[in-house]
């Protein structure tokens, strides 16, 4: 059925569908990746083992490989959700800014899961091998580059085209204020690789902010859909 096809439901209950729908969506995005992030913590010390030497970051993953596997495709999945989100809250305005929103967050899903599933498509094979070079390329490449910084620069700007595109008309200005605070904290996350003072700190705090903002979102839409 193509989304903009309303047929019998009617416009008001296709909205509050879609509306229903996106907010799950985002809930789900944001609690999987969430206690995914947690996991890979707990099982293979993530992300700070990006920092020790390939060698011994590629034998920590050989080590729990079936766990940390798991955990990356739950994180992959996570990712991948937002990509739907960028769709539903697409329908939600028809500004120009939206309109670039929509690809804007499709790409931000697209090269976060690249980035993600080397890690239970690709490395297993390395780690079989041992070879060290061709981990530690695709860490600069498909994870630096373009899970990383491709995917930091993408949400930031997809958060920032949703909050021009909607302004404080949907929840006010602390809806406005929390995005855009999660977004520019998110962004700095592009600078990691430089190794700026406190960046890895400001970045892991802006996606727990962006996560909080994600699911508050749901929330008014899911009340706004209540209420219509």
């Amino acid at each position: 059925m193509n989304p903009t096809d309303l047929t019998a439901a009617g416009p008001a209950r296709a909205t509050t569908a879609v509306r229903r729908g996106t907010a799950v969506t985002m809930i789900a995005a944001a609690v999987i990746a969430d206690v995914a992030f947690t996991g890979l913590g707990a099982v293979f010390d993530y992300p700070d083992v990006l920092e020790h030497p390939a060698a011994e970051a590629l034998a920590a993953f050989r080590a729990a490989q079936g766990a940390v596997s798991a955990w990356f495709l739950a994180l992959a999945l996570g990712a991948a959700l937002l990509a739907p989100v960028a769709i539903g809250v697409g329908r939600l305005s028809a500004a120009r800014a939206m309109r670039w929103a929509v690809p804007v967050g499709i790409a931000a899903a697209v090269v976060q899961v690249v980035g993600l599933l080397r890690w239970p498509l690709l490395v297993p094979g390395w780690a079989a091998s041992g070879d060290v070079d061709a981990f530690a390329t695709a860490n600069r490449v498909l994870g630096t580059v373009v899970g990383e910084t491709g995917g930091y620069l993408l949400t930031a700007l997809w958060t920032g085209l949703v909050l021009v595109a909607l302004g404080t008309r949907l929840a006010g200005r602390w809806f406005v204020a929390l995005g855009a605070a999660s977004a520019v904290l998110v962004f700095v996350g592009v600078f990691s690789p430089v190794g700026l003072p406190l960046v890895d700190l400001a970045h892991f705090a802006g996606y727990v902010l962006w996560s909080l903002w994600l699911v508050a979102f749901a929330i008014v839409l899911l009340v706004r859909a209540r209420c219509s």
